[in-house]
């Protein structure tokens, strides 16, 4: 990772922090040079890409400003740190159909870009908010790079663990959309009928090295789910 796409990450997670909404105001310039102890080319270049992310926009004359507004309620579907922090103000659980080492598939060797030979965590669980199953997930997560899962953590979030526990650093994602409708096993999970719309998401997830992690496959529940994206 380039040192102004760490900066960026790093004032995103100001903004976090520090719980900016929309319109609120950054430090200027100067003060964010000081802060990251960078350039001043290297914070243009951290704050053109955010506004391109649609994190912040600029005001000639004016400042820096937060551009992301949180609605209550949606997934981010360009978020590269699950979706446990976009619905924080929910009741988040997990039921853990599958849990195991195994081989990869042909499919999640080459999305990880992995030898058949080596070993994988495959995870297969419903999510559910609040006592409502909100999606179908299968995952395989290299186990090169996650050397250990269990139950305890599969039903939180892994990749807290991932990040807390493991002390690796997520740095970006691919993301593949389908519409399509639920299988008779999907709808069955999902509390739904077979036929009924889906969102179905296959996303590869990257450390900041470009080392792919994790492949997984989600199904959404129409009903529960609502996204929002910005560019």
């Amino acid at each position: 990772m380039l040192k102004y796409q760490q900066v960026a990450d790093e004032i995103e997670k100001y903004i976090e922090d520090h719980g900016l909404q929309q319109g609120d105001k950054l430090p200027v310039l100067e003060s964010l040079m000081a802060r990251f102890e960078v350039s001043k080319s290297t914070i243009t270049k951290s704050l053109d890409l955010l506004e391109r992310k649609g994190a912040i926009f600029q005001v000639r004359g004016s400042g820096i400003f937060v551009r992301r507004h949180k609605r209550k309620g949606y997934i981010s579907l360009l978020s590269n740190k699950g979706f446990k922090r976009d619905l924080e103000e929910y009741q988040l659980s997990s039921e853990i159909i599958q849990l195991e080492a195994r081989k990869p598939t042909e499919e999640a060797a080459l999305n990880l870009n992995m030898e058949f030979d080596e070993d994988v965590y495959y995870v297969k669980r419903v999510r559910y908010i609040n006592g409502q199953p909100l999606c179908l997930e299968e995952s395989f997560y290299n186990k090169s790079i996650v050397p250990y899962l269990n139950a305890e953590i599969v039903q939180d979030s892994i990749f807290d663990y991932i990040k807390d526990a493991l002390g690796l650093k997520v740095g970006f994602s691919d993301l593949y959309l389908h519409i399509g409708k639920l299988t008779e096993e999907e709808a069955r999970y999902l509390q739904l009928e077979k036929g009924d719309p889906k969102l179905y998401v296959e996303t590869i997830f990257h450390l900041t090295n470009g080392k792919p992690f994790d492949f997984s496959k989600v199904s959404y529940n129409y009903e529960q789910s609502q996204f929002f994206l910005q560019g």
